[in-house]
């Protein structure tokens, strides 16, 4: 099946930025930089690099090569059109181009005689799909998050002679194999490296920036705001403060939730979560009850004794029994359960039950992280007194920095299970709502010759 081009939505127009013309013509004969194999844009978030690399290199191809393969791939298919088709079908809307979108079979654009196929890099298997290509360029989003192997696949498959590759990404750790192996390198390599930040967006607003920068918080901050490649180290909710964040009173919110860990020897946590809606579209989250069973220290519990367990926390929660005279309408037995997704045998048993209705919750630990952080530097998230372990573990859960030094962000897995129970929650509902890609407006000026 395959769609032609709408031309109901394109760019408006503004200049680009200087570094945006840089990136915008580098391959180009009368560039300084147009004998480099390829080009590195690293930096923070919204930093307009993504817009204008995806311009670059339509413009490279299809000024450069006919009748010829192009890569474009990014951490997953989903990623791709999000990320890269939506801007990328938009802009050439804008430049009245016709393309022809194939979703089936091999998913691939057609612009004009070249073809360009899609690709998700979620795993080391993802290489295996690119075997037997031969391509004259490629463009892959958000390299720091795909496998190595990918990576190296692709670039060994664009051999026409010219071939140009783009890669962006944003700053993970400074061990990371894509800053030692390609940023640290990129003289002796031919690469041509851009760094950007949000003030080389033109497009946004000092307003703008500021929310965004209200956005993230600790190693976040420094890598999403400031573009930095730096180390993932010390406390996690750093930002997390008994006399901000700790609550005394049952307030008055809107809905409850529950989160679960489950764990067999390992600690099972039960998080009931009140939410209240804002006017503005956003949440505010109140930790308000905890259950909490150690498997190694009180014995392991069969998944109908965890039920069970669950039934009688609902059932006996004096949280939810004023929040049912507040609300008569409000029925605890069909309350959404956000669940840890490896716990395959307690959703069943949940489910077969019928009483609660089960979202298997999403387990992306590090967004989950930084979204949790997130909330409580935005005020938007608080603890009752009552919920100790919950306390406990905010001011205990720390990064493993001899994993950090391997250049992996990861968390040490202890003290863990119910702010577990918590990210479940929160990720999953606000990344539900959250906007993957920010409408850019941009223009093309073709005499800018500030390289």
């Amino acid at each position: 099946m395959s769609r032609k081009r709408k031309r109901t939505t394109a760019f408006k127009f503004r200049p680009f930025s200087k570094k945006q013309m840089r990136l915008q013509y580098w391959w180009h004969p009368d560039s300084p930089h147009h004998d480099k194999d390829m080009i590195i844009c690293d930096g923070s978030i919204r930093a307009g690099k993504t817009v204008a690399m995806i311009d670059s290199f339509l413009t490279f191809a299809t000024t450069t090569f006919k009748h010829e393969n192009f890569i474009i791939a990014g951490r997953s298919m989903g990623a791709v059109k999000r990320n890269i088709l939506e801007p990328m079908f938009k802009i050439l809307t804008a430049k009245n181009i016709d393309y022809h979108y194939h979703m089936s079979g091999d998913p691939h654009v057609i612009i004009g005689t070249n073809t360009f196929y899609l690709f998700g890099a979620s795993n080391e298997a993802s290489q295996d799909t690119l075997q037997g290509l031969t391509a004259a360029g490629a463009y892959l989003d958000e390299v720091a998050l795909m496998p190595e192997s990918f990576i190296n696949q692709a670039i060994g498959r664009c051999s026409e002679d010219g071939a140009k590759i783009f890669l962006n990404c944003n700053p993970e750790g400074p061990y990371h194999w894509f800053k030692t192996d390609f940023i640290d390198q990129a003289e002796e390599k031919k690469i041509y490296r851009l760094h950007f930040t949000m003030e080389d967006n033109p497009s946004l607003s000092e307003k703008t920036k500021e929310r965004y920068k209200r956005m993230f918080t600790g190693v976040f901050y420094d890598r999403m705001i400031k573009g930095l490649w730096i180390a993932a180290q010390g406390v996690i909710f750093s930002m997390f403060h008994e006399k901000e964040h700790v609550i005394h009173d049952n307030l008055a919110v809107d809905d409850f939730v529950i989160g679960i860990d489950y764990g067999t020897s390992n600690p099972t946590a039960f998080i009931l979560i009140g939410i209240k809606y804002q006017d503005d579209g956003s949440n505010k989250y109140y930790i308000m009850d905890e259950y909490y069973h150690d498997g190694r220290k009180d014995g392991q519990l069969t998944d109908k004794q965890h039920y069970a367990n669950l039934k009688k926390f609902v059932r006996e929660s004096k949280i939810l029994q004023k929040h049912i005279k507040r609300n008569p309408m409000f029925n605890p037995n069909h309350m959404t359960i956000y669940l840890d997704p490896s716990a395959a045998s307690f959703k069943a048993e949940i489910h077969d039950e019928g009483l609660f209705r089960v979202v298997e919750a999403d387990n992306d630990v590090l967004n989950g992280i930084r979204t949790v952080q997130s909330m409580i530097s935005s005020e938007s998230l608080y603890v009752h007194n009552d919920c100790e372990n919950v306390k406990k573990e905010f001011a205990s859960y720390v990064w493993d920095s001899k994993a950090g030094n391997k250049g992996i962000d990861k968390p040490i897995k202890e003290h863990d299970h119910a702010l577990d129970g918590i990210r479940y929650v929160v990720y999953t509902i606000e990344d539900a709502v959250s906007v993957n890609v920010t409408e850019v407006e941009y223009d093309i000026d073709d005499d800018d010759d500030d390289w």
